[in-house]
């Protein structure tokens, strides 16, 4: 039960604010006409927000310390980033939450009294909860985008994107319910899944930098590519190769994070010429970090 605790209040720190982003970043790509799309992903938005708020409450010294210094939570970047996505599209962001968990404190002790486990249950169907409703709009979103019935200015591909994020969420959080543990198959496809967020991330930063940031784009480029390498060989790996795999995956993705870590910096600061959010800029630094912290646990 101690580890049923821990588990669920770090997946909730980490993918509990990379949900409320994936609303922000829907709601800013719409057009103003389209008011009814932007209150829903607005009220979604909010509604993960207050969820994200109630896990950080729980989470001081129930989390591991390496969980919270790997970068995933938030970065030194972040309450800049989202105080100047705030600027830019107008758009409400709770920087208080940021400033919360910038103050945690990592687990110090046991943490699985009765009464914290029906609060994090709870949480946990709270979570489920809203991840139907919010895959459910990700759909449908994406269907009519395909239709040429809505204009934003995400691509289909980020809107499958945080589609299968949102989903991998929803798995997690009912794995955890069920009690099981993690077997090897289930972090090779922790890998293949991962390879794959990594390989499309590029391939939209690609997108998304402005045509004279010819060097950066062939870092994006080259990016892609080696993590379409590593996906493939992610699926054909077995007991044998796995190991030696990781060990590449790491390497790759230490090397993306300097790349994202560089790009951060320069949208931030206005340095990197883009369409791409300072918050969205973040974003992707804080799922890379994420992955490496996966890949030396395995």
């Amino acid at each position: 039960m101690e580890a049923y605790v821990v588990q669920s209040l770090e997946t909730h720190l980490f993918f509990g604010r990379i949900m409320k982003e994936h609303a922000l970043f829907l709601e800013a790509g719409f057009p103003c006409k389209e008011t009814g799309w932007i209150q829903r992903t607005q009220k979604l938005r909010e509604a993960f927000e207050v969820f994200l708020e109630e896990v950080v409450l729980l989470s001081d010294k129930r989390v591991r310390r390496k969980v919270l210094e790997s970068g995933e939570v938030v970065t030194p970047f972040t309450l800049f980033a989202e105080k100047k996505t705030k600027e830019l599209t107008g758009i409400s962001i709770c920087t208080r939450i940021t400033r919360q968990e910038l103050g945690l404190k990592g687990k110090d002790g046991m943490c699985g009294s009765m009464e914290i486990q029906r609060k994090i249950h709870a949480q946990n169907q709270k979570a489920l909860k809203l991840l139907r409703g919010l895959i459910s709009l990700k759909e449908e979103i994406l269907e009519e985008v395909r239709g040429c019935r809505l204009f934003t200015s995400n691509y289909p591909l980020f809107i499958q994107h945080i589609i299968r994020e949102a989903k991998l969420y929803q798995s997690l959080v009912l794995h955890i319910e069920r009690k099981k543990m993690l077997y090897i198959k289930d972090l090779q496809n922790l890998e293949i899944f991962w390879n794959r967020i990594m390989m499309e991330h590029a391939l939209l930063i690609r997108g998304m930098l402005d045509p004279t940031e010819t060097g950066l784009i062939k870092t994006a480029e080259d990016f892609s590519k080696e993590y379409a390498c590593l996906l493939e060989a992610a699926k054909e790996a077995d007991l044998k190769t796995l190991e030696e795999l990781t060990k590449k995956t790491l390497q790759e993705t230490e090397k993306y994070k300097e790349f994202k870590t560089a790009g951060t910096k320069g949208i931030s600061d206005c340095e990197i010429a883009s369409v791409i959010l300072p918050l969205l800029a973040d974003h992707v630094l804080r799922e890379a970090n994420h992955y490496i912290r996966i890949l030396k646990s395995e």
